[in-house]
């Protein structure tokens, strides 16, 4: 008579689960990762590559990746647009993004990642004079709609409409140039150029005068600024923003834009 096979022992059933939690764990952590970590990961505001579209990073209510910088124009590429006619007054055009990182710790994740938040509401324009030889920016003032605001977390969204910059009671951030800025001569040909924004920035209802670095480039019939300026909280009258989910937010917060000008009609 053939005796049957043993049944698996408590203590071999206690491994499998054992095994089998461990596994879970590792997976979970892993679309953790992928889902939020990487989720947040977006590239930092750059020029358009000549001859493609810009990435508007809103409007689905999560933030995404603007298309990666150029230096300049390519071999045999020139702008849509004459020396001759840049003088003049240019608006906020379709494409031109602003908003926030900073760089946080979540407390389901490990490591460190950015929040980001962009939004396409922005308004303003600046104006172009020749003076002698030089094309100078004698004037610029521009305003962000702070309250659309998105990044990949609605949670997030909605906090910040009573900590940090607390756009439930200040809505809208303004940038108003008080010096002119020199365009430097490899710029009306279309080349990329590294230029200074001093003026008075508004945020959180505090106003400091601030100098901005950014680059700029004229591609076909429009001109593009490119900047970022990180600030200690603050320097703006604001508090880090608290979150049981969060474990830590740096000291530091730091502004981004992408401004895409068209010459006026």
């Amino acid at each position: 008579m053939t005796t049957p096979p043993a049944a698996p022992s408590r203590r071999n059933t206690i491994l499998a689960l054992v095994l089998a939690i461990a596994l879970l764990a590792v997976g979970g952590a892993a679309i953790a990762y992928v889902l939020v970590l990487r989720g947040s990961d977006v590239a930092p505001l750059a020029l358009d590559t000549p001859g493609t579209g810009a990435s508007s990073g809103v409007g689905d209510g999560t933030a995404a990746s603007s298309s990666a910088g150029s230096p300049s124009l390519g071999p045999g590429d020139s702008p849509a647009i004459g020396a001759a006619d840049l003088p003049g007054t240019w608006s906020v055009a379709s494409g031109s993004l602003a908003g926030y990182r900073v760089r946080e710790q979540l407390a389901n994740l490990n490591a460190e990642s950015d929040a980001v938040g962009r939004t396409s509401a922005i308004t303003g324009q600046a104006t172009f004079a020749m003076q002698g030889s030089d094309l100078v920016v004698t004037d610029g003032s521009f305003s962000v709609d702070l309250t659309t605001l998105q990044s990949d977390s609605r949670q997030r969204d909605g906090q910040l409409s009573h900590q940090g910059i607390e756009t439930a009671q200040f809505p809208t951030a303004t940038f108003k140039l008080t010096q002119p800025v020199t365009v430097p001569a490899d710029g009306l040909s279309g080349a990329e150029v590294t230029v200074t924004l001093t003026g008075d920035l508004t945020l959180h209802g505090v106003t400091k005068s601030v100098s901005i670095p950014a680059q700029a480039q004229l591609q076909g019939s429009q001109i593009q600024i490119v900047g970022s300026y990180s600030f200690p909280w603050g320097d703006f009258g604001m508090e880090k923003p608290q979150s049981f989910s969060v474990l830590s937010v740096a000291d530091q917060a730091t502004l981004e834009f992408k401004l895409i000008l068209a010459k006026a009609g």
